[in-house]
């Protein structure tokens, strides 16, 4: 029973010396922005009405984002 203690306390002994030596991930030089993602049902109870403020079409109701507004149709005012 103690030898299995022993076995037991050195492999995690060498688990954790890899863990202390494996090198950290390279930078990324360029930064990239992720995405929202959102699940159906939120996306259902976050849309914007008309006039308010936007980022892009999918946070709109009418799916128009217009001079950063929600807009009701799609031409440029």
């Amino acid at each position: 029973m103690g030898h299995l203690k022993l076995l037991v306390l050195f492999m995690v002994c060498l688990l954790l010396l890899r863990q202390v030596g494996a090198s950290p991930m390279p930078q990324q030089k360029s930064v990239q922005r992720r995405l929202r993602r959102m699940t159906p049902f939120w996306r259902n109870f976050s849309l914007r009405p008309i006039g308010a403020s936007c980022h892009d079409n999918s946070e709109c109701i009418t799916g128009l984002c217009r001079k950063r507004r929600c807009s009701l149709n799609g031409t440029q005012e």
